[in-house]
């Protein structure tokens, strides 16, 4: 049975059909899904039924395992976490906010494939941004603003000791490790060509981006959370329902994410692998690909 890539009609994600994942891909399996995941940036895969094996392995078809800081991996395994909520939990949502997954890293993840597991059967959407759609559209004095600026990204909003997921996050039940390794810092563009297509796109957003470099805090905040405002437009968005079963991945370089609730009083459970970068390459560092 052929691939299939059926797109959302929204401003980006694509569903695959006709394809195995529990089974070894060939080759030719892998250039078709990368192609469309560069074209669409994200991708559905419905009616799966894998285990922990398969879904290492087919995270391992786009580049090695990325660094997860700050979760633990589930246990027997290096590279799976679980993102997991109870029917009974109160804490606040966790990734509800707009981000790039780990952007304060120096070389942060390409990539991101998240599997259902436990689904609820209502809420619990995931919404992403198409980043290089919102920086087509943009004004061009917002952009003339942001243009050769590079933004300073941090995780101590969420995981340092006195961030959101610190000492005084109860009840969770994500075995999040909160750290004073969150308060470090590292600079991206905030305009960057992506490493495999070239196409420039926004990289990164408020949350994690904490300011920019060689402006005052009095006139970088206010511009980080218009530009938030900029990036999560309607338009720019696509809205994924969740079924279980379903392999999502999505292209960190491209894309902004976030969790959506809706699902009190039922159990959620999906597992997690990052996609790491391609060595040498960082935001806004392209290279041509054979």
């Amino acid at each position: 049975m052929a691939i299939t890539i059926t797109p959302s009609g929204q401003a980006c994600g694509a569903a695959v059909t006709g394809i195995d994942l529990t089974q070894p891909l060939s080759a030719g399996d892998v250039a078709d899904i990368r192609a469309a995941w560069l074209d669409h940036h994200v991708l559905a895969f419905p009616g799966q039924s894998l285990g922990d094996d398969d879904l290492e392995r087919f995270t391992q078809y786009f580049g090695g395992f990325g660094d997860d800081p700050f979760i633990a991996p589930i246990a027997g395994r290096r590279h799976v976490i679980a993102v997991k909520r109870r029917a009974d939990e109160t804490a606040p949502l966790f990734a509800e906010n707009w981000h790039s997954d780990w952007s304060f890293q120096a070389r942060p993840p390409a990539g991101t494939c998240l599997y259902g597991i436990t689904i609820p059967p209502v809420g619990g959407n995931t919404e992403f941004a198409n980043q290089h759609a919102a920086l087509a559209a943009m004004p061009d004095a917002l952009r003339a603003r942001i243009e050769g600026r590079r933004a300073i990204h941090s995780a101590r909003g969420g995981y340092a000791p006195s961030g959101m997921y610190g000492a005084n996050d109860k009840g969770r039940s994500m075995d999040i490790r909160p750290g004073e390794a969150a308060m470090a810092t590292q600079a991206h563009p905030i305009i960057c060509r992506h490493p495999e297509t070239g196409r420039e796109g926004l990289f990164g957003c408020a949350g994690y981006i904490i300011g920019i470099e060689d402006m005052d805090d009095a006139e970088a905040l206010p511009l980080i959370v218009e530009l938030l405002h900029w990036q999560g437009r309607e338009e720019f968005r696509y809205s994924h329902k969740w079924e279980a079963g379903m392999l999502l991945m999505w292209d960190n370089r491209s894309v902004l994410h976030r969790a959506t609730g809706g699902y009190d009083g039922h159990d959620r459970l999906l597992h997690r692998t990052t996609i790491a970068a391609w060595d040498g390459d960082e935001p806004g560092a392209h290279r041509s690909r054979a």
